[in-house]
Order: C-alpha cells, then sequence, then structure tokens
C-alpha cells in the first residue's frame, strides 16, 4: 500500500504541474485543483466534525457531477476537431494558424485528461489511507504476537510401554508414545492442562487400573456397580466354566 500510495502521490505531481503551466500560459479555462491529495494535511487525525463532516454536501456532489458531464462534451467535441485537422497538418496543407489551433486543441485535451486523473487519483489515495489506518487499528501490540508452535510429526499412539515396543518394531521408522507420554509432551508444550492427564501411578497396567477403578467405585457405594457385580456372581455359580461348549473347544 505504502508503494502504491507513493506512485499515486508523485503522478498527482506531475499532473498538477502541468495544469499549472497551461494555466500560467493562459491555456484553457478550467478550476486549477488543490495541490496535494485530500486529507494529506491531517492524515492519520480525525476531523474534529465527526464522519458526517467529511461527506461531501449534495451541493457540492451535483456541481461535480455537472462539470465532469461539461467535460465530457468538451472531450468528444476535441476528439472530433482534432480529428478532422490531423489530416491537413500530417499533410502539409494546413497553413500556421491551422497548426496553432491544432496544437492548442491537442494541449486542451490533455488539460482535460489530467484533471480527470486527478480526480480519480484523489479518490484511490482516500480508499489507501483508510486501509492503511484500518489496518494500523486492527494489528496488535508490539510483543503479544501468537506464539507459533512446531509442527506435529507422525508417531503411533499406545496404551502402555509394552505396545509401544510391539508397534514400534513394525514401523522402525515413525516413534511410539504412550499415552501418559503423549499427554506430558501436550502439557509442556501449553495444549493441555496438568489436571487433564490421566492419574496414574508408574508400572501400573490398564487391567490394574480397571480393578482400581472398579473397587473405587464399590466402595463408593455405586449402585449401578454393585448390581452389576451381583449378577455376574450369580452367573458364575449357575454356570460353571465351560458351560455351553458342546464341541469340547478350548
Amino acid at each position: 500500500l505504502s508503494r502504491r500510495l507513493e506512485h499515486l502521490e508523485g503522478a498527482r505531481a506531475h499532473f498538477w504541474r502541468f495544469l499549472k503551466l497551461c494555466r500560467s500560459y493562459g491555456l484553457g479555462s478550467f478550476h486549477l485543483p488543490p495541490a496535494g491529495p485530500p486529507g494529506e494535511e491531517d492524515a492519520g487525525s480525525p476531523s474534529p466534525g465527526g464522519p458526517t463532516a467529511a461527506q461531501p454536501s449534495l451541493v457540492a456532489m451535483a456541481s461535480s457531477r455537472q462539470a465532469k458531464i461539461e467535460r465530457y462534451k468538451q472531450k468528444k467535441e476535441l476528439e472530433n476537431r482534432l480529428a478532422s485537422m490531423r489530416t491537413f497538418v500530417e499533410s502539409g496543407q494546413a497553413d500556421e494558424d491551422q497548426i496553432r489551433e491544432f496544437y492548442i486543441l491537442q494541449i486542451q485535451k490533455w488539460i482535460n485528461t489530467s484533471l480527470e486523473e486527478i480526480e480519480s487519483i484523489d479518490q484511490e489515495v482516500v480508499i489507501l489511507r483508510s486501509r492503511g489506518t484500518a489496518k494500523q487499528s486492527s494489528a496488535p501490540p508490539h510483543g503479544t504476537s501468537r506464539q507459533v508452535r512446531a509442527p506435529l510429526k507422525p508417531f503411533i499412539l499406545t496404551r502402555d510401554a509394552a505396545q509401544a515396543k510391539v508397534f514400534g518394531a513394525g514401523y522402525p521408522g515413525l516413534p511410539t508414545m504412550t499415552v501418559d507420554d503423549w499427554y506430558e509432551q501436550r502439557r509442556r508444550q501449553g495444549v493441555v492442562s496438568g489436571q487433564s492427564a490421566p492419574q496414574r501411578a508408574p508400572g501400573i497396567t490398564d487391567e490394574e487400573l480397571q480393578k482400581q477403578q472398579q473397587e473405587k467405585k464399590e466402595e463408593e457405594d455405586d449402585e449401578e456397580a454393585l448390581q452389576k457385580a451381583r449378577n455376574w456372581d450369580d452367573w458364575k455359580d449357575t454356570h460353571p466354566r465351560g458351560y455351553g461348549n458342546r464341541q469340547n473347544v478350548g
């Protein structure tokens, strides 16, 4: 945006110098625009009248529209006159007065073009400056940038160290990691809190952990767990081991 704004301001300065020079020589009657784009003096500072005061009035918009219509009519008329005179000038049949009139019409044509370009540049400068102000206001303060996390590498997630050894042997190119190791790594990275990690004593397998949880539920008088345990005991009393295995399998 800054380079585009710099190029626009440089082009506007060249157009304005050309118009000022034509005005000094009395070539054409036109209103010389300001030397700088609108809002250059107080760029970056809010206007005292607020956004309502910055909006153009209806009268100014109507006068600007009428000026555009007049310039368009003059432009078409100049183009027609230049097209009819170009043949005589290029063939050498035109006299001195016709040649002088031809070049004056050329200058007037470029005066209209310069006025249109300056008006277009002023509109684009306003848009670019408003975009730059919006970006500065939405940018986070210095030093509070979001921490960039390293991308995760593929790995095999296992329940315990025994499974890690088994799966690691089949895929030597991929590292293996248990659930506890994964939680610990994510906790160090700040992704999960320490409370979310499962609390497990070292050396305890999944079966022992399930038994501990089952005993803890029974100790807390969990009615559903107690009823399920009683039903299982009753079924084992009435169904000896191997019940229903009529083919002597196993």
